[in-house]
């Protein structure tokens, strides 16, 4: 099997950490999103939606979302479990694996989309026809954001990870979006106590910085 990556977008990201956390070692292949690679025939052959991850299996099947890849790999290696030790951990880190994706990551891809030039008709990522920025967005990503970061913050007064005592893919999931926030220079969320305390202990960890 070959794991296409990348090496600085969040959804590459999350698979890098959770592969890290597992020990497991995969075959990859860096696809350069600078200069376009994932537009090129090369790739989009192997991958149609031109996003990355994705990971080539070796019977041909292609598991392209980030997610799914972690999925696939959780079914070969329980231990550690990331989605949840036990059916009520599951459900919570499912439950928030969403969140964060409906309430934080798509309010930072609005920004990241809709105001850079380099996204010109380009504002959703993907097989999709030329789609035109929507500038307005940037506010509504701008606001959807900074409306998140306390709500964050009181879940975190009470859990010391996403999901009680435990890292899980929910962690993986905010760790990533955050940092990607950061870097789309949106209001840094650790301003907020919990969120500055959470952020350091999931930052500190190898897995987070693994390349």
């Amino acid at each position: 099997m070959k794991l296409y990556d990348a090496v600085w977008a969040p959804s590459p990201r999350r698979v890098r950490i959770y592969l890290a956390e597992k020990g497991i070692e995969v075959e990859r292949e860096l696809i350069d999103l600078r200069k376009g690679e994932h537009f090129q025939p090369p790739y989009a052959k192997i991958n149609p939606r031109m996003q990355v991850p994705a990971l080539l299996l070796d019977d041909g099947t292609l598991i392209d979302d980030s997610l799914g890849v972690c999925r696939y790999f959780e079914a070969l290696h329980p231990t550690p479990p990331l989605f949840g030790r036990d059916a009520r951990e599951a459900g919570l880190v499912e439950a928030w694996i969403r969140r964060i994706e409906s309430d934080y990551f798509a309010a930072v891809a609005y920004v990241f989309r809709n105001k850079s030039p380099a996204f010109a008709d380009r504002a959703i990522s993907g097989e999709w026809p030329p789609i035109a920025q929507i500038p307005a967005l940037v506010e509504r990503g701008q606001q959807m954001a900074a409306a998140f970061a306390p709500i964050l913050d009181r879940h975190l007064a009470a859990s010391e990870y996403m999901v009680g005592d435990a890292v899980s893919v929910a962690d993986i999931m905010a760790l990533t979006t955050m940092d990607f926030a950061l870097a789309a220079k949106l209001p840094d969320p650790r301003e907020h106590p919990s969120i500055a305390r959470w952020h350091a202990a999931v930052s500190a960890r190898p897995s987070a910085t693994a390349g």
